[in-house]
């Protein structure tokens, strides 16, 4: 029998496995930006304003190259559009105050949409707002603590690259928590290991075009009961 969901989330218990991705992972870029050549202000500005996480280690070799940011802006665009399909899915709950929906919007990374949709719905706006804000913050606080380091010594970072696939690993099983469904879980398994197959240097690309594909395809599953969601 499921267990039943409670009725009321914590803000810092929704966040925590956030932050334990984010501040690491944070702090490698802002690391890395520093020792790429950039200042610390500047790896600070970039997550204030750009808060992009893959594309802003993508940028770090692209600054270092000299690329114009005509290029470095077109690479982000290209690399963060899927979350134009994860806030179609958020449209209906996201806050009714202006200020606070385009933040949401702006601040939209694949982590919040992932605590967000294990929220139940009616919960999201009044708390879609705070969780994004304290997430961009855990990003901000590692970027510091990397600039820091960066301009201060040199450390290995070694083994960093396995917390955010850590990361996705905790977010997926909360997912698996909140809506009891193994079939997307299966899902992306097989698309990936067919990728594997067919494409290995574009697997990834490929598995998340197939995992797209089938949740487009398949049918959707009816809404459970409030009384069996909550009781």
């Amino acid at each position: 029998m499921p267990r039943p969901l409670p009725r009321t989330f914590s803000i810092s218990s929704l966040t925590a496995p956030v932050a334990m991705g984010y501040v690491p992972l944070g702090a490698v870029f802002g690391f890395l930006f520093v020792q790429a050549g950039g200042s610390g202000w500047l790896a600070m500005a970039s997550s204030l304003l750009v808060y992009a996480g893959a594309a802003q280690f993508m940028m770090v070799p692209m600054l270092a190259a000299g690329l114009p940011v005509s290029a470095i802006a077109l690479a982000t665009l290209v690399l963060n559009l899927r979350h134009v399909f994860y806030g179609l899915s958020l449209l209906n709950t996201l806050p009714a105050c202006r200020w606070r929906r385009w933040y949401c919007i702006f601040a939209l990374t694949d982590e919040t949409y992932s605590v967000l949709t294990a929220l139940p719905a009616q919960e999201r706006a009044s708390r879609m707002a705070l969780i994004s804000a304290l997430n961009q913050g855990w990003w901000v606080l590692g970027t510091a603590l990397g600039a820091v380091l960066g301009t201060q010594a040199q450390i290995g970072l070694a083994g960093l690259d396995f917390v955010l696939a850590a990361l996705f690993a905790v977010l997926a099983v909360e997912q698996w928590r909140a809506r009891r469904d193994v079939v997307p879980i299966w899902i992306a398994i097989a698309a990936y290991a067919a990728s594997s197959v067919l494409m290995p240097s574009q697997a990834l690309a490929i598995a998340i075009a197939l995992c797209l594909l089938a949740a487009a395809l398949r049918p959707a599953r009816p809404a459970p009961r409030t009384g069996a969601a909550h009781d």
